[in-house]
């Protein structure tokens, strides 16, 4: 019978304690409990309900935490500045935005921390708010007001808004604008201008996929302080799509894929993405928090749902081989 060392290249480590960070497929020996463990990689992610909102709406921007999160504005109709913030079971009210808008950029920032930008009310706006966890301020506004851009600003107060859509002239935005706690400033541009994308991470480290210039694009670009750069396109072409994480470590789900929504749902692992559990409901344009192993889709399309959907990836656990 071949030997496990034969098999795997290495023998069986033997140690006092368990390994810190081990990695799939290692084993080991404990000598204090004298039993021999492995790491067993448990299930993928999977969505399950949380929560209704309590106005049912899309277009709406999303903050914080799976459970500390924030909702703000949107269409119900008719346009809402409605806030409403998210302990891990119930959304409750909180104060309104001053500019009631659909289609707005977000930063994903913190449930006491956020900032809201662009928009439709009807008239595309630049108009840019300020959340300190009790009121929305009104701040200085974008240089190209546009609506259905993508956001990222984990590291608050910065944020950065990425694409969109503005007229006159019909456009598929490709303007960048990067935000430093007090007015925005346009940086470099996108390879490739679009609306309804999705985006995520930081103002020198982001992520923008998706989105729509003449159809729904897969195209994903990285961004790194200074530069857009394509890499790897999502498996799933849409627009209209969400998403949380950081450069390296994303979740993308929802949107709009022809011929209509989809609950498709994929993670990237700052290479490629790679298709997960679909959302239960498929949707467009809903508010996203959190990250890769624990985040929140909230209402979003068609045509205004409250729906919450809290998506969970269980830890890898150490067992032993007889388990």
């Amino acid at each position: 019978m071949a030997t496990y060392k034969e098999i795997k290249g290495t023998q069986i480590e033997a140690v006092a304690t368990d390994p810190s960070n081990p990695v799939e497929g290692q084993v080991w020996y404990n000598t204090t409990s004298n039993v021999l463990k492995g790491l067993k990689v448990l299930a993928t992610g999977s969505w399950a309900t949380g929560g209704n909102l309590n106005t049912a709406r899309r277009g709406l921007g999303g903050a914080g935490t799976q459970t500390a999160g924030l909702a703000f504005g949107g269409e119900g109709p008719p346009l809402t500045g409605a806030t409403e913030k998210y302990n891990g079971t119930n959304w409750t009210e909180v104060n309104d935005m001053n500019t009631a808008r659909a289609n707005l950029g977000s930063g994903k920032m913190t449930q006491t921390s956020a900032l809201g930008y662009g928009g439709q009310p009807p008239a595309l706006i630049g108009n840019t708010e300020l959340w300190n966890g009790t009121n929305w301020t009104e701040v200085n506004d974008l240089n190209q007001a546009r609506y259905g851009g993508g956001g990222a600003g984990a590291d608050s107060p910065s944020a950065l808004y990425f694409g969109g859509y503005y007229s006159p002239p019909a456009t598929r935005a490709a303007n960048t604008e990067s935000w430093n706690g007090t007015n925005w400033t346009e940086v470099n541009d996108l390879n490739t201008g679009r609306s309804g994308p999705g985006g995520n991470g930081i103002i020198t480290s982001a992520l923008v996929y998706g989105g729509y210039d003449t159809t729904s694009r897969a195209y994903t670009e990285s961004w790194n302080g200074t530069n857009w750069t394509e890499v790897n396109d999502l498996n799933t072409a849409r627009s209209n799509i969400e998403g949380t994480g950081t450069y390296t470590a994303a979740l993308a789900f929802g949107g709009s894929a022809a011929p209509g929504v989809t609950g498709a749902t994929e993670e990237w692992n700052g290479v490629s993405w790679a298709e997960q559990n679909d959302l239960s409901t498929a949707r467009q344009l809903p508010a996203g928090a959190g990250t890769t192993t624990s985040a929140l889709s909230a209402g979003g399309g068609p045509p205004f749902l409250s729906a919450t959907e809290e998506w969970n990836v269980p830890s890898n656990t150490v067992k032993t081989l007889t388990d």
